[in-house]
């Protein structure tokens, strides 16, 4: 049997990316600003998480002219949403495996 750590996935246990990950999984689709305020971050640091999800597949980016504005909205894949479960999954047999459980 290999140690949980193991499973966890470098690009989404980043603890930026599995909160963008974890508020997207939360509804069909969030705004950029819900995501940067839920999160307390900046646009840019949001903005580079963003694209590194969304060059994995796990996230998609859809911007929209809504009156003079351009609104982005993210939304994670079925591929993202399995990611975040796998890596809950990990963190809970990680979490099982110090706390002594089998």
């Amino acid at each position: 049997m290999t140690h949980p750590a193991l499973q966890l996935d470098d690009t989404v246990h980043q603890r930026v990316r599995l909160g963008i990950l974890a508020v997207l999984t939360e509804t069909k689709q969030a705004d950029f600003a819900f995501v940067r305020d839920a999160l307390d971050l900046t646009d840019g640091n949001l903005s580079r998480h963003i694209a590194v999800l969304e060059d994995a597949g796990l996230v998609t980016v859809d911007k929209r002219i809504e009156g003079r504005r351009t609104r982005t909205w993210v939304s994670a894949t079925k591929a993202g949403r399995r990611a975040l479960a796998e890596e809950i999954k990990a963190l809970s047999a990680l979490i099982a495996r110090v706390n002594g459980s089998p």
